[in-house]
């Protein structure tokens, strides 16, 4: 567990990042910017940068920013390959009125998600860039995601990992969400805490 306050973006290239903490943290601008680097500074052809976005629309709860897309906070990032899904990703533990409702929005991401990921294996890229990898975990496979982010040359992602957003209901969804972070936290030598 790594603070970040300074990230050299020239030796994150050829590797896995990660970047995981609490909302607002500043974990998607961080993203966005190494996806300006790569097409500003080392002049990477766009289509070989893949984005699977998975965080909600920017919304504000209880003063925190929470969600934002990489083209909230780069709009070049649209001229790279991203992977553009049917449907809407929701934030469940802030949408959800019930329990049932809870479990519905969970599998609803998760069945958008896998549709992009098989997508992006089918067609994979050398740069795989991933917004919100959390929501993914609510009910998808750790393994399944860490074996698609070392199958490519350089992967940089984020994940939420705090305790700010919370449930009405009683659930071990943010427990499971913590344990399969921690899991991609101890894998992924290059993991950095926001805060």
């Amino acid at each position: 567990m790594k603070l970040i306050n300074y990230l050299n973006f020239d030796e994150c290239i050829g590797r896995s990042t990660l970047l995981y903490g609490e909302t607002d943290t500043k974990k998607t601008l961080y993203t966005a910017k190494f996806v300006k680097f790569l097409l500003e500074s080392k002049k990477i052809n766009p289509q070989e940068i893949s984005i699977l976005d998975f965080a909600p629309k920017l919304a504000f709860f209880k003063n925190l920013k929470i969600g934002g897309r990489i083209q909230d906070y780069y709009n070049e990032s649209i001229k790279c390959k991203n992977f553009i899904f049917e449907g809407e990703i929701i934030p469940p533990r802030l949408k959800s009125k019930s329990k049932s409702e809870l479990y519905k929005n969970i599998c609803s991401n998760y069945e958008i998600i896998s549709k992009i990921l098989k997508k992006f294996k089918e067609n994979p890229t050398d740069f795989l860039i991933i917004n919100d990898i959390s929501i993914y975990l609510h009910l998808g496979s750790k393994r399944y995601i860490l074996e698609t982010i070392f199958k490519v040359n350089t992967f940089f992602g984020n994940s939420y990992y705090g305790t700010s957003i919370k449930s009405k209901f009683p659930t071990l969804l943010s427990i499971n969400e913590k344990k399969k972070v921690n899991f991609l936290i101890k894998n992924i030598k290059n993991s950095y805490f926001t805060g």
